[in-house]
């Protein structure tokens, strides 16, 4: 260690840039102890300081996961009527009587998830000072990516342990069903992003079953609270799956500035050292947030990011500049690593899907897309997957943001996708432009668009 130390700052190993600062050292030599003693000393003491400051709680933040998304805050501003929607519709399971299902529709950060857990915590705790059987559960369908993965989570949560892999779904559903009818209790489920997983497969199977499991049982039972991202998920479920799963619905509207302003409000309270937040600091996250519809996600992390940067810094307090410099942040590093961790054929679609905008004006179709799509992949020496394949990376594409794709109905002649962008398209060029496998296609003029644009 002593040697490593010596020869990293007496210019003999590492004499053209020194590994203390990381900077390039002009002479390539220098005098050993002074540089040591300096350099090593003000790299130690500079992180202690960090680190203490930290410790001490920090001149910025007094509690930062408060800011995170999971936090469960003791009240949710501007969301009273949902809440007790919710809670009249689940409460009956407090005296064992069966609820009814309820789907929860709204945009990212519009509270769905916060209020449905917050509903079902309270009602938890409240089954417990009364002595009655009442199981909750929560899965985001999303992270769970198959059928399998959440019905065995679900039979986790009623204590009945399932292999991770190797059972028939159908063996699943029954160690479900065994498990819902030995405990007697209320079994009330939260899918979260449920439309994930059933535009991922294309199979609403698991809802269907989920739905029946009722029939047989004459102790306990499930109920189901589902919650989408899209508006419009509904065009993708079975009429019988619908029938029985919509039996109530609950919309969540987007937040305005103004509630997005007491959201941030309430939370920034506990969160930051007192007088640290500049008001004009919290009022432009509110309505930057708002601009993109309404959404407390992302006026949470622009506030947090926004804070971490002036603690970065050393400031005194949080500002409107850093409050622009967190949304660049923000912004760039969720679109850039996206699309930077898309797979080559969703890379390939994305491109199809850019240069087809940019030939045509008007919507763009699943079948158009389609063809352009095949286009590149043969100029790329890839083989093509099908249409039916990449419809369902348009709907991975729209879950994430990166594209908008809208089913819709023509009647008796079927449906189809209505596509465009969801991001900038100097976003997908940049970040595309320095991947050597795709590259090329942005340069690329599909001629399929100039047959399309012809007819």
């Amino acid at each position: 260690m002593d040697w490593k130390l010596r020869g990293g700052c007496d210019g003999f190993s590492w004499s053209s840039r020194n590994p203390c600062t990381g900077t390039l050292n002009s002479t390539g030599t220098g005098t050993a102890g002074n540089t040591q003693k300096c350099s090593h000393g003000l790299s130690q003491q500079g992180l202690d300081l960090i680190f203490e400051q930290v410790l001490s709680g920090g001149q910025i933040f007094k509690d930062r996961n408060l800011l995170r998304h999971d936090y469960m805050p003791a009240s949710l501003p501007h969301r009273e009527e949902q809440i007790r929607r919710l809670g009249s519709v689940l409460a009956p399971a407090l005296s064992k009587e069966r609820v009814s299902n309820i789907f929860a529709y709204g945009k990212t950060g519009t509270g769905k998830t916060i209020v449905a857990r917050f509903v079902l915590d309270r009602l938890q705790k409240k089954a417990r000072d009364y002595g009655r059987a009442v199981d909750t559960s929560y899965v985001n369908c999303r992270l769970a990516g198959t059928n399998y993965r959440v019905i065995a989570d679900l039979c986790r949560a009623l204590g009945q342990e399932v292999p991770f892999t190797g059972l028939a779904v159908g063996e699943l559903l029954d160690r479900l069903r065994d498990a819902l009818q030995s405990r007697g209790s209320a079994f009330l489920v939260i899918l979260d992003e449920i439309d994930a997983l059933v535009k991922r497969s294309e199979d609403d199977s698991l809802l269907y079953e989920l739905t029946r499991i009722n029939e047989s049982l004459d102790g306990g039972w499930i109920g189901v609270i589902g919650i989408s991202n899209d508006l419009h998920f509904k065009d993708f479920l079975d009429p019988r799956v619908l029938s029985s799963l919509g039996e109530e619905e609950l919309v969540f509207k987007p937040y305005s500035s103004d509630e997005l302003y007491d959201i941030l409000n309430d939370r920034a309270a506990a969160a930051f050292q007192p007088g640290t937040l500049d008001d004009g600091a919290l009022r432009l996250c509110a309505a930057m947030a708002a601009g993109e519809h309404g959404d407390a996600r992302r006026a949470l992390d622009l506030l947090r990011v926004a804070g971490e940067i002036g603690e970065r810094g050393r400031e005194k307090g949080i500002l409107e500049s850093h409050v622009r410099q967190a949304q660049q942040k923000v912004e760039h590093d969720r679109v850039t690593e996206v699309l930077s961790s898309l797979p080559l054929h969703s890379r390939i679609l994305l491109i199809a899907v850019l240069h087809s905008e940019n030939a045509r004006k008007e919507s763009l179709v699943t079948g158009d897309v389609y063809e352009v799509y095949r286009e590149l992949c043969a100029a790329a020496a890839v083989e093509s997957l099908t249409q039916r394949r990449v419809s369902g990376l348009l709907n991975e594409l729209d879950l994430m943001g990166i594209v908008n794709a809208r089913v819709v109905s023509f009647g008796r002649y079927g449906r189809t996708k209505k596509i465009r962008l969801g991001v900038e398209p100097r976003a997908v060029t940049s970040t595309f432009g320095s991947d050597e496998l795709v590259r090329g296609l942005l340069e690329y003029a599909p001629k399929s668009l100039s047959k399309q644009h012809n007819h």
